[in-house]
């Protein structure tokens, strides 16, 4: 039963009350008025246990209250905590958001500094003087990495007045090797954008006619008797461009090697480097063969004298060795005389033999 229900009993109850003395009073100066009504007393008893359950419900309302507290109290926790939880789980997504925001800013960067080399690469490709000094930098990196300084000479002077862009030098043999890094590229940038059969028809011929001058100008300008080694190299700075002469144009390469002119890409060219060392080092042991030899020979010489002095040493280490046993000899005597004298018992001194 509701709280109000019970007020609106306890009221009803009050006022029934209230009619009932009011009926049975009688103005004064009357005759004793009559006993009181029974009716009073069952509502009263009525309005006790009115006033009981008025009590008891009252209790309950505030174990009610306090329930409800309790339960919004936990409520307010699990909300707090939730909301809290899913403010740190927000805040991680966001932080991991940022960090790919920042490496898709980062790529963003690198992508426009490749997109600056490309360019200038590009720029570097269709500028003839650039592209001479791109392939001739690869020629010249390969070559000081690998070589010493007094082994080489980078824009070496001929003595015809012709200057080379690399000459090596080899060990006892005055003529010197040169490399030529100035290679036609414009045939071969036509042949990577032609769109049409005719048009690669075209840069093919072109290709063919600039390998076959710049062959015939290394040959007439750096290949001088006794001055120069033959053959000349002639540097590719692109390992794709040597993979095309090899594919399209063997007929070219192989004029090029009756003229004297080997073709040589950035890895080629390292190997023909690593290999001119070799030969370096053994022309240098070579030269160095007879130091060697001599001073194997004294080295052999001061092992022999080593020997004879062991020998000797041993000698006198024997010698010593029986000295040694020789003085042990008579020392082992002695001390045998000394302790039979210490085991001898000696007699007291007869006095009457001695009077007499």
């Amino acid at each position: 039963m509701e709280s109000w229900q019970i007020l609106l009993l306890i009221a009803a109850g009050l006022l029934a009350l209230i009619s009932i003395v009011f009926v049975q009073r009688k103005p004064s100066g009357s005759e004793p008025s009559a006993p009181l009504d029974p009716r009073l007393d069952v509502v009263i008893a009525g309005l006790g246990a009115i006033q009981g359950r008025l009590q008891e419900a009252t209790e309950a309302q505030g174990q009610l209250q306090r329930t409800l507290g309790e339960r919004l109290a936990a409520l307010e926790n699990r909300v707090g905590e939730s909301l809290q939880d899913s403010t740190e789980r927000t805040g991680k997504a966001l932080g991991g958001i940022t960090e790919r925001l920042n490496v898709i800013d980062q790529a963003q960067a690198n992508i426009s500094a490749l997109s600056g080399q490309v360019v200038s690469l590009q720029q570097i490709f269709s500028d003839k003087q650039q592209r001479g000094a791109f392939a001739q930098d690869i020629m010249e990196s390969i070559v000081s990495d690998h070589m010493s300084p007094d082994q080489y000479e980078f824009q070496a002077k001929l003595s015809n007045g012709k200057i080379v862009d690399c000459a090596i030098r080899i060990p006892n043999v005055e003529a010197r090797i040169v490399v030529d890094s100035k290679f036609p590229h414009e045939g071969f940038e036509a042949l990577r954008a032609a769109e049409n059969e005719d048009v690669r028809k075209a840069a093919m011929a072109q290709i063919r006619n600039d390998i076959q001058k710049h062959v015939k100008d290394i040959s007439e300008k750096y290949l001088i008797p006794g001055e120069t080694q033959t053959p000349a190299i002639m540097f590719v700075p692109s390992d794709a461009m040597y993979a095309e002469l090899h594919a399209n144009f063997a007929e070219i390469l192989k004029r090029a090697r009756q003229s004297q002119v080997v073709v040589a890409s950035p890895h080629v060219f390292m190997l023909v480097v690593t290999t001119l060392l070799g030969l370096m080092r053994d022309a240098k042991m070579r030269e160095q063969a007879q130091e060697i030899q001599r001073e194997v020979g004294l080295l052999l010489k001061d092992v022999r004298l080593l020997a004879e002095r062991v020998g000797e040493l041993r000698t006198h280490f024997d010698r010593t060795s029986k000295d040694i046993g020789e003085i042990e000899k008579p020392m082992t005597r002695i001390t045998g005389r000394a302790e039979r004298i210490e085991k001898v018992e000696l007699a007291p001194p007869d006095d009457t033999k001695s009077l007499t």
